[in-house]
């Protein structure tokens, strides 16, 4: 089993204060969006990324990929967007095994309409409270992680 590389007392509060942070964040988020626009704040996720690729599609395993989901996590989150006719899900063209997700012109329209209070609220409970620098900061040490 090795040595056990045991975190300081320090990074032990880090470590804490980072996990309680992200928890804070995002649960405010989530509820703020799910209040005034009536949606999750995974569901915006997955609109916002969609709109921000080509011909607003994605394939789903892609998609979950992006969103650090399950590939079942992503497609409850899916069906639950279909049903509002915010998303549809079509097979590949170039592989029929897989599955794109597409946004469509009502999804679009949901974003659009979510969108500012989105940004607000990132604003009043994160940079805010960080500052740019900090938030910038912030940003570059998070890449450190996921870009592995």
């Amino acid at each position: 089993m090795g040595d056990v590389r045991w975190l300081s007392p320090d990074e032990q509060v880090a470590w804490r204060a980072y996990i309680r942070g992200v928890a804070v964040v995002l649960e405010t988020l989530n509820q703020d969006m799910e209040t005034v626009n009536g949606i999750s704040l995974h569901e915006y996720e997955v609109l916002s990324y969609l709109s921000e690729s080509a011909d607003w599609t994605l394939r789903m395993s892609t998609l979950a990929d992006l969103l650090v989901h399950s590939r079942s996590r992503l497609t409850h989150t899916v069906r639950r967007l279909e049903s509002q006719g915010y998303v549809r899900r079509i097979p590949c063209e170039d592989d029929r095994r897989g599955v794109n997700c597409v946004l469509t012109d009502v999804g679009y329209g949901k974003l659009v309409e979510a969108a500012p209070s989105h940004v607000e609220a990132v604003r009043r409970c994160l940079i805010d409270k960080l500052g740019s620098d900090n938030m910038l900061e912030l940003g570059r040490l998070c890449s450190l992680v996921s870009d592995g």
